[in-house]
Protein backbone atom coordinates (compact mmCIF):
# COMPACT_ATOMS: atom_id res chain seq x y z
CA UNK A 1 0.00 0.00 0.00
CA UNK A 2 2.76 2.42 0.97
CA UNK A 3 4.71 1.63 -2.19
CA UNK A 4 1.61 2.29 -4.29
CA UNK A 5 1.19 5.72 -2.69
CA UNK A 6 4.84 6.54 -3.26
CA UNK A 7 4.56 5.45 -6.89
CA UNK A 8 1.44 7.57 -7.32
CA UNK A 9 3.11 10.65 -5.85
CA UNK A 10 6.17 10.17 -8.04
CA UNK A 11 3.99 9.85 -11.14
CA UNK A 12 2.32 13.18 -10.26
CA UNK A 13 5.75 14.77 -9.80
CA UNK A 14 6.98 13.41 -13.11
CA UNK A 15 3.81 14.47 -14.93
CA UNK A 16 4.23 18.04 -13.70
CA UNK A 17 7.96 18.20 -14.51
CA UNK A 18 7.65 19.14 -18.22
CA UNK A 19 5.24 21.94 -17.37
CA UNK A 20 7.50 23.19 -14.59
CA UNK A 21 10.57 23.33 -16.82
CA UNK A 22 9.25 25.90 -19.30
CA UNK A 23 11.45 28.89 -18.46
CA UNK A 24 11.36 31.45 -21.24
CA UNK A 25 14.21 33.97 -21.08
CA UNK A 26 12.97 37.53 -20.95
CA UNK A 27 9.58 36.78 -19.40
CA UNK A 28 10.08 37.47 -15.70
CA UNK A 29 6.49 36.79 -14.61
CA UNK A 30 6.51 33.28 -16.06
CA UNK A 31 10.02 32.65 -14.79
CA UNK A 32 9.06 33.67 -11.26
CA UNK A 33 6.07 31.33 -11.19
CA UNK A 34 8.07 28.46 -12.71
CA UNK A 35 10.93 28.98 -10.24
CA UNK A 36 8.50 28.91 -7.32
CA UNK A 37 6.86 25.74 -8.66
CA UNK A 38 10.23 24.03 -9.02
CA UNK A 39 11.31 25.12 -5.54
CA UNK A 40 8.13 23.72 -4.02
CA UNK A 41 8.56 20.43 -5.88
CA UNK A 42 12.08 20.22 -4.45
CA UNK A 43 10.73 20.89 -0.94
CA UNK A 44 8.12 18.15 -1.39
CA UNK A 45 10.73 15.68 -2.64
CA UNK A 46 13.04 16.53 0.25
CA UNK A 47 10.17 16.12 2.71
CA UNK A 48 9.40 12.67 1.33
CA UNK A 49 13.08 11.72 1.36
CA UNK A 50 13.55 12.61 5.02
CA UNK A 51 10.19 11.17 6.11
CA UNK A 52 8.49 14.44 7.06
CA UNK A 53 5.89 14.17 4.26
CA UNK A 54 4.17 10.92 3.41
CA UNK A 55 3.29 9.80 -0.11
CA UNK A 56 -0.36 10.86 0.12
CA UNK A 57 0.59 14.37 1.26
CA UNK A 58 3.22 14.60 -1.48
CA UNK A 59 0.70 13.60 -4.14
CA UNK A 60 -1.80 16.18 -2.87
CA UNK A 61 0.79 18.96 -2.72
CA UNK A 62 2.14 18.08 -6.16
CA UNK A 63 -1.38 18.08 -7.59
CA UNK A 64 -1.95 21.59 -6.23
CA UNK A 65 1.26 22.80 -7.85
CA UNK A 66 0.39 21.03 -11.11
CA UNK A 67 -2.96 22.86 -11.11
CA UNK A 68 -1.12 26.20 -10.89
CA UNK A 69 1.18 25.11 -13.74
CA UNK A 70 -1.83 24.21 -15.91
CA UNK A 71 -3.43 27.58 -15.16
CA UNK A 72 -0.22 29.29 -16.16
CA UNK A 73 -0.14 27.42 -19.47
CA UNK A 74 -3.77 28.31 -20.21
CA UNK A 75 -3.18 31.97 -19.34
CA UNK A 76 -0.08 32.08 -21.54
CA UNK A 77 -2.08 30.67 -24.44
CA UNK A 78 -4.67 33.44 -24.01
CA UNK A 79 -2.07 36.23 -24.04
CA UNK A 80 0.43 35.17 -26.72
CA UNK A 81 2.89 33.52 -24.35
CA UNK A 82 2.62 35.94 -21.44
CA UNK A 83 0.69 36.13 -18.19
CA UNK A 84 -0.80 39.34 -16.87
CA UNK A 85 0.13 40.90 -13.54
CA UNK A 86 -3.29 39.95 -12.16
CA UNK A 87 -2.82 36.32 -13.23
CA UNK A 88 0.64 36.29 -11.67
CA UNK A 89 -0.75 37.72 -8.43
CA UNK A 90 -3.44 35.01 -8.34
CA UNK A 91 -0.85 32.27 -8.92
CA UNK A 92 1.41 33.76 -6.25
CA UNK A 93 -1.46 33.65 -3.73
CA UNK A 94 -2.10 30.01 -4.61
CA UNK A 95 1.60 29.21 -4.32
CA UNK A 96 1.81 31.03 -0.98
CA UNK A 97 -1.01 28.84 0.36
CA UNK A 98 0.64 25.70 -1.01
CA UNK A 99 3.98 26.73 0.48
CA UNK A 100 2.44 27.30 3.91
CA UNK A 101 0.79 23.89 3.73
CA UNK A 102 4.08 22.20 2.84
CA UNK A 103 5.80 24.06 5.69
CA UNK A 104 3.17 22.90 8.21
CA UNK A 105 3.60 19.30 7.13
CA UNK A 106 7.37 19.43 7.42
CA UNK A 107 7.26 21.00 10.91
CA UNK A 108 5.03 18.35 12.49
Amino acid sequence: MKQALIAASLSVLLAAAPVLAQDVPGHPRENEVNTRLQTQQNRISNGVADGQINARQAARDSARDAKVAREESRDEAKHEGHITKAEQAKMNRQLNNDSAHIHEQRDK
